[in-house]
């Protein structure tokens, strides 16, 4: 495998364990829905990231997954379906780990993070041969 292969590797294996950080905690008695949010955001950004590498770009320093998405879909359009996941997961890059941000989602926000994060699973890694990402 070649390094920037096994680079998207990485960032696909990153992913899936921000992935499993959601499923834990959704398993737990409480659920701390702001580091669901957290770990769902990460997810979505690793993902995007892991397919900008695939395709030979740079990884951009950046949490917007805006400006991730817009990278993405020169390469393959049928991405920007994914706008209005990027836009909502993007919120809690950073506003939800710290205390001085009002941003405190409940159970209902907290589950459609999560599957805004799945369908940005599912698009990526639809695109990212499971040889070169995710095998």
């Amino acid at each position: 495998m070649s390094a920037p292969e096994s680079n998207v590797d990485a960032w696909v294996r990153k992913a899936l364990h921000d992935v499993l950080n959601i499923e834990n905690n959704l398993a737990a008695r409480e659920v701390p829905w702001d580091t669901v949010c957290f770990h769902a955001q990460q997810a979505a950004e690793k993902l995007l990231k892991g397919f900008l590498v695939f395709r030979g770009e740079a990884r951009p320093r950046t949490h917007d997954l805006l400006d991730l998405l817009a990278l993405c879909v020169r390469y393959d359009p049928e991405l920007a379906g994914l706008e209005d996941d990027c836009r909502r997961l993007t919120h809690y890059a950073v506003d939800s780990r710290y205390p001085d941000h009002d941003l405190e989602p409940e159970e209902r926000e907290g589950r459609e993070m999560v599957e805004a994060c799945r369908r940005v699973q599912d698009a990526i890694l639809r695109r990212i041969p499971p040889e070169v990402g995710h095998g």
